[in-house]
């Protein structure tokens, strides 16, 4: 059999941000995935993989070298690709780019969740952050709320003016706080380990969507934020024994799972209950939505041939 190789350009002239959410909603109707890490260390390289099997969708692989020394020699300093594989007999059907998966995974799992718990209605968003995640993230919300006023802050003020000269319309904010407080969505990708985004600054009515930490010892807001919001995820298998943004206050107790509403297993719950709630979102990106958004990928590919 041959194997479709998706490259990113090529593979992206077919893709469409609300037709991935709905991906992501039938991807959860089907069984829960079975998922998979595993990590091997040469200090300071690292191979990460990340595996899932959803029965009715397939298989999917997730391979990342990440080389820090790399860029000193004019080299990435993370490399890739996604193995898909047949549900039905387990084939190679396709190898995808590994830079394409992850970004519309990445900005794709946020924007499916505002699409359910932010206010349909939301006019003003700030993006926190301008890395390449805060670029997908102006897409991918551009798509959801075509009338929305985007604005972006970061550390250093010269990347968010380099953000902006690419994206159309956006604008740059100095002052975190203030801008916090004029937004209906906050939605953050930054590298941070301590909490940038503090829960006073929060409003009602707000969805705060976060990114950035993935590791047990990152963190993006703080616990007055956790105990103002309604907390949902994307899955609980990938975030709460996982990620300091719920692992860290859980251990303090300053949460308990309970508090923690729904994941996208449970569709039911996972909604906004009144215009005035502060709900708060956390991306943990699992395996799982990796399988989905290939899936979704090598479908849209194939429909274009």
């Amino acid at each position: 059999m041959s194997v479709t190789m998706i490259p990113f350009e090529e593979g992206e002239k077919h893709l469409d941000w609300m037709k991935l959410c709905a991906a992501f909603e039938a991807g959860h109707k089907l069984p829960k995935a079975e998922i998979g890490d595993t990590f091997l260390y040469r200090d300071p390289d690292t191979l990460l993989s990340r595996s899932a099997w959803i029965d009715g969708l397939g298989l999917a692989v997730k391979s990342a070298t990440i080389f820090p020394g790399n860029p000193k020699a004019g080299k990435p300093m993370i490399n890739g690709s996604v193995c898909v594989f047949g549900d039905g007999d387990g084939h190679l059907e396709a190898v995808v780019d590994f830079h394409l998966v992850t970004k519309w995974k990445t900005a794709g799992d946020s924007l499916f969740a505002a699409t359910k718990l932010a206010r349909p209605d939301s006019e003003k968003i700030l993006i926190v952050g301008a890395g390449t995640v805060g670029r997908s993230l102006f897409q991918a919300f551009s798509a959801a709320f075509p009338k929305a006023r985007f604005t972006v802050w970061n550390r250093t003020r010269k990347n968010a003016e380099a953000m902006a000269e690419e994206c159309p319309g956006l604008q740059v904010a100095d002052d975190l706080e203030a801008a916090v407080g004029e937004a209906d969505i906050v939605t953050s990708a930054t590298m941070s380990t301590e909490p940038v985004l503090k829960g006073e600054w929060f409003k009602p009515g707000q969805h705060i969507d976060l990114i950035g930490a993935y590791r047990p010892d990152m963190r993006e807001v703080d616990d007055a934020a956790l105990k103002r919001a309604r907390v949902f995820v994307d899955s609980y298998d990938t975030t709460v024994g996982h990620i300091g943004e719920i692992k860290i206050p859980l251990e303090a107790g300053v949460i308990s799972k309970e508090d923690l509403v729904a994941d996208y297993y449970e569709p039911e719950q996972y909604k906004r209950q009144s215009d005035d709630e502060i709900t708060l979102f956390k991306n943990g990106g699992g395996a799982h939505l990796d399988l989905m958004t290939s899936r979704y990928i090598l479908d849209a590919w194939a429909a274009a041939q």
